[in-house]
């Protein structure tokens, strides 16, 4: 990792920088929350201009998460990589003033130049999205600060933010180590919506979760069974794609091709799984089937809990 940089963090801006960055930042912002992406285009770097098609994308999944909500600046990092001669893993190191608090911020590959990661929120969104700017000044022509990079997470699920799942992730620590496991998951997705960044309370989510015993860590390939039947689960993973808090679970299909053969099959490893980790109904909203034959997953069919036997 490249060091030979340096950070600002937002409180020890100069009031210029701050200023126009947060303008800079606004104006994206509202461009992503109403749909305006003739004006997030035009603001995108020259540079990253053949990654449209991913930033609209990433965009438009922002938006639902964004609706309802006013849209403040939460923090802001000002990089500063104009001495590295080369694209380079980078890591920036941002300290308050006192020195108290460390963020450290990493990029892959980051070409020389100045930055700024922006952490923007929705305040009052029923879904409380979690906005992540990456913005560059443009060195060609001094244009400015231009779009180099965005992602949003969903910051209430049900009513509950991160700090709630995090709160449970402890209370069910010792008695539910497994549905402890993904409640620490999802507390980090929630409480960050870009997985560059490593503070304090994050590493100290990372170790609580990481001294669980008993936890999922290493327990993969994991067997459930059904009567006398043994299913082999290959993965289990937090998913937000219906904007309820899920878990996909990764099996070994046996390889039927039918939909209804293939739900049936999705069905009885589902409620297998309950049936070994029961904790899993009360924390979360359902279960992603997702089939892999021949080393190729394949989503089969997503159930509330109520719904799986």
């Amino acid at each position: 990792m490249s060091r030979a940089t340096s950070c600002t963090s937002q409180a020890e801006l100069a009031p210029p920088d701050r200023s126009a960055l947060a303008a800079a930042a606004d104006n994206l912002a509202l461009a992503i929350q109403s749909g305006n992406f003739t004006t997030l285009q035009s603001s995108l770097l020259p540079a990253i201009a053949s990654e449209w098609s991913g930033i609209q994308a990433a965009a438009q999944d922002a938006q639902p998460l964004l609706k309802g909500g006013q849209v403040r600046l939460e923090d802001a990092y000002l990089l500063d990589a104009t001495s590295l001669t080369a694209p380079a893993d980078t890591e920036f190191f941002c300290s308050n003033a006192s020195g108290s608090l460390t963020v450290t911020v990493s990029m892959p590959q980051l070409p020389p130049g100045k930055y700024a990661v922006v952490l923007a929120n929705a305040a009052g969104a029923p879904l409380g999205g979690q906005l992540g700017l990456v913005l560059a000044w443009d060195m060609a022509d001094s244009s400015g600060w231009r779009l180099a990079g965005l992602s949003a997470h969903q910051g209430i699920f049900d009513g509950h933010d991160g700090v709630w799942y995090w709160a449970r992730a402890r209370a069910l620590s010792n008695s539910d180590p497994w549905s402890a496991w993904y409640c620490y998951d999802l507390a980090r997705y929630m409480l960050l919506p870009v997985n560059f960044i490593s503070s304090p309370n994050l590493q100290k989510l990372q170790s609580e979760q990481a001294d669980l015993k008993n936890s999922p860590k290493n327990a993969f390939p994991y067997s459930v069974h059904d009567g006398p039947r043994t299913w082999k689960i290959d993965a289990i993973n937090i998913d937000t794609v219906l904007h309820q808090p899920d878990l996909a679970v990764v099996y070994e299909s046996t390889g039927v091709t039918t939909p209804a053969a293939q739900h049936t099959e999705a069905i009885a490893v589902l409620s297998a799984l309950l049936k070994a980790q029961p904790g899993f109904r009360e924390s979360f909203h359902g279960l992603w089937a997702v089939a892999k034959y021949n080393g190729k997953p394949s989503p089969v069919i997503e159930l509330p809990m109520a719904q799986i036997p």
